[in-house]
């Protein structure tokens, strides 16, 4: 395998305005058609269901102005998704009550309007908008009615992502008595039942956006289903011993985390919305208490009197008392931590903090905890190495709230975790690779960093089904150091039955569970595939299909992927990369961003296609280059990608009245909306509907100083340091952490490391603001908490 030094070269490319590497740049030409119709609202098509190029939907180009009727100029977001309710914003000209929004074909129906004054105005777009299964996206005309059918100017293209046909499995938990297994797929709001014996299947009623679940027994040996949701505030208890009706239970909005105390009678929950942790009664709903944690806590488990829970964003573990939710440590890695195994272990003392950790698995007989990540965070170093995924499974020790070790794999990226406490074996599922390797628990925790390294006892293939499409002909794989055609499996999820006998791996891309015999695998005899249960069978949205297999794989072995630093599409914290310029970036998110090319910070990337062949390429280190066929698949699925919808937006889809911010402050959106659009002059970096400059052919690609911070002051000299950034656009950036290209919103340095300043990022650019940033600091503070309060609504 190259050098790190030679990959580095492999990584390179010119300075901005030269041509990328001929073969990035043949893909890149073919690709830019490509995005001609997989990235359909950049250009105005839209596809059929055999996927035909059709006609344009008409008012593309306004007509002339009378000057007299209410006009419509635009609609933001410009891409939604049918998952769930969407609110829309939309902007105009003498406004009124009693407009109503017209979605043209193939939805064919209007929506009440909310008008709050002559240019501004509001709906809502219901959820259950159903599209041919086979169908990833429309893009429909936006108009404007009136009573009588009076005159009105203007129309707008929104494009809907079929979404709720689009099964995408992330979890999976079995019963107590380890019959059933139980498989979440958020998008189409589905929990599926899967009898391990018969291999039969059924639906549960759950609701909007179930997003995750947990089984447990209880004080009196009654065994239970919890399904918490995304997008419903409820929790669902499901009675397995009875054909009953399932209690509802009220839950934070935006769950996305789940583990109950069944004997304490305790429900655990996680949400994205305000970032808490939240301790709910399984008795009557009661709220016991509410713990603030950093952004985006997901992964969630229990180790004696201890809750770990993990962020997404800034790649730290959190350990809270479970009786009242106090903080009792945060663990992330440091400076000189001990890494064993993968490309980032000669560079432990440049270590600058934690990736995030996408599953947790606690070992009560051997006092550990064990979290899957892409592993300790490498910042500015002399040798410049870049991308410091190294995926693996860490040993915290949650008594001292120590972080023991990582022991990276190099390649691929862990997901799922199963510990048997009897055996000391830890599976651990590789969505990048498509294995499972078993691991010998005792060694991983082991004081001697050389037993940790022979910690690994096999991996187990999981080969995909001879009739799923392949992202490459056959003979692409295995082959120059590639990952084998197992990497099209994905297994996202592990269950170990309950003697510990079988292994249950929950495969996302295609859609099954595979039955694994680990009898015998402390003896060393090698894991086999004995069964495979079908959970979901469709072969509908094909190339979005291969597109997301794409997203997710680790072709070249190299540990990097798309989701690498940009988990499901979002953000990832920060990263020490790009080559020239090699600094301290922010990983932002993907979500919604097609519509606000160019990428990268300077432009090099003006569309997605552009960016899948070359980010594609370089992630693999060219080995091999991707085929215009993965460019189209990949640009399709991350064109797909949508920013979720606002919580902050009431029924009818406007801002609601007042809303309380994450320091406890309140602001009012609508006064906020006034002095951002008017003292604070910031429509001329952030216009709506998608508040940026690059969401228009004409503005975009504006690189602009306005005194923010450049860069985060940890090793500066081992930066290449670029003055001037793109107006970031602000929808979703009630959800985004931590803000600014530098990523100096959100982080601060001590001692050596990234640490976290604060978790409400918005207010820091705010406050910081000077006169070239639109000069907040000259607002008064209530003036400021209606501005925030407007930002988050966004």
């Amino acid at each position: 395998m190259a050098s790190r030094e030679r990959r580095e070269d492999a990584f390179s490319r010119k300075a901005p305005g030269h041509d990328v590497t001929s073969a990035a740049r043949k893909w890149a030409m073919l690709a830019v058609g490509v995005a001609l119709w997989s990235a359909a609202g950049f250009v105005g098509y839209r596809l059929s269901t055999r996927g035909e190029r059709t006609s344009a939907p008409p008012g593309s180009s306004a007509p002339p102005s009378s000057g007299t009727a209410p006009r419509l100029d635009s609609v933001g977001p410009r891409l939604t998704s049918n998952e769930t309710s969407q609110p829309l914003s939309i902007q105009g000209a003498r406004l009124v009550a009693g407009l109503r929004l017209s979605l043209g074909p193939p939805l064919s129906r209007e929506l009440p309007l909310t008008v709050v004054d002559s240019a501004h105005a509001f709906a809502r777009l219901p959820a259950g908008l159903a599209l041919p299964e086979d169908l990833p996206q429309v893009v429909v005309e936006v108009r404007l009615v009136a009573d009588g059918g009076a005159p009105v100017e203007g129309s707008a293209p929104l494009t809907l992502v079929n979404d709720s046909a689009f099964p995408d499995l992330m979890g999976m938990v079995a019963s107590p008595d380890g019959r059933t297994l139980f498989v979440v797929s958020p998008p189409t709001d589905t929990v599926y039942s899967l009898d391990v014996g018969s291999g039969r299947v059924e639906r549960l009623a759950v609701g909007d956006g179930p997003s995750a679940l947990a089984t447990w027994k209880d004080a009196r040996g009654r065994s239970f289903l919890g399904v918490v949701h995304r997008f419903q505030p409820e929790l669902r208890v499901f009675a397995l011993d009875s054909e009953s009706e399932p209690r509802v239970l009220p839950a934070p909005l935006g769950a996305s985390g789940l583990e109950v105390d069944g004997a304490r009678g305790v429900a655990f929950i996680a949400e994205q919305v305000r970032d808490t942790v939240r301790a709910v009664s399984l008795e009557d709903g009661r709220e016991r208490w509410a713990a603030p944690v950093d952004p985006n806590p997901r992964a969630l488990a229990r180790w004696k009197d201890l809750l770990a829970v993990g962020s997404l964003q800034t790649g730290q573990l959190e350990l809270l008392r479970q009786e009242d939710g106090a903080r009792a440590f945060t663990v992330v890695p440091g400076p000189g931590v001990a890494i064993v195994g993968g490309n980032t272990e000669r560079f432990r003392a440049q270590v600058m903090g934690g990736k995030a950790p996408r599953a947790l698995v606690a070992s009560q007989k051997l006092g550990r905890l064990f979290m899957a990540s892409l592993g300790p965070n490498v910042g500015p170093n002399p040798q410049r190495m870049e991308v410091s995924n190294n995926s693996g499974v860490a040993v915290i020790d949650p008594a001292r709230g120590d972080y023991v070790r990582h022991r990276g794999f190099g390649a691929g990226v862990t997901e799922g975790l199963a510990l048997d406490e009897a055996t000391e074996l830890l599976y651990a599922a590789d969505v990048g690779i498509g294995w499972v390797r078993v691991i010998d628990a005792r060694a991983l925790v082991s004081s001697d960093d050389t037993v940790a390294r022979g910690a690994v006892l096999q991996k187990v293939s999981l080969t995909p089904p001879q009739d799923m499409p392949r992202i490459r002909p056959a003979g692409d794989f295995s082959t120059k150091g590639r990952a084998g055609e197992e990497l099209h499996s994905g297994p996202r999820s592990l269950v170990l039955s309950p003697d510990g006998a079988t292994l249950y791996v929950l495969n996302r891309f295609t859609r099954e569970v595979a039955v694994v015999d680990v009898r015998d695998a402390r003896k060393g005899r090698q894991g086999v595939v004995t069964r495979r249960l079908p959970v979901v069978v469709t072969r509908a949205q094909a190339k979005r299909r291969l597109g997301q297999v794409l997203y997710y794989a680790d072709l070249g072995r190299t540990g990097i992927t798309c989701d690498g630093c940009h988990i499901e599409g979002h953000t990832g914290g920060v990263f020490y990369e790009k080559t020239r310029p090699n600094r301290i970036y922010r990983s932002p998110t993907v979500l919604g961003s097609r519509d606000t090319p160019p990428f990268f910070t300077p432009a090099s990337q003006h569309n997605l296609a552009e960016t899948a062949s070359f980010v594609g390429g370089r992630n693999r280190f060219h080995n091999p280059d991707p085929s215009p066929s993965e460019v189209e698949a990949l640009t399709l699925y991350t064109s797909l990608m949508v920013t979720p919808p606002n919580p902050y937006r009431g029924e009818d889809g406007a801002p609601l009245e007042s809303v309380t911010l994450p320091d406890g402050h309140v602001g009012r959106p609508a006064r906020g909306r006034a002095l951002f659009e008017g003292r604070g002059g910031c429509l001329a970096c952030h216009p709506a509907p998608l508040y940026t400059l690059d969401q228009d052919a004409r503005t975009r690609g504006q690189y602009l100083d306005v005194g923010t911070p450049v860069a985060l002051p940890l090793r500066v000299e081992q930066q290449d340091l670029v003055v001037g950034a793109a107006p970031p656009s602000l929808v979703g950036t009630w959800d985004m952490w931590p803000l600014l290209t530098s990523a100096t919103a959100g982080y601060a340095v001590k001692d050596g490391r990234l640490v976290v300043d604060t978790r409400f990022p918005l207010r820091t650019v705010l406050e910081t603001a000077g006169p070239a940033h639109g000069d907040a600091r000259a607002f008064s503070s209530e003036e400021r908490d209606d501005v925030l309060a407007f930002l988050l609504t966004l």
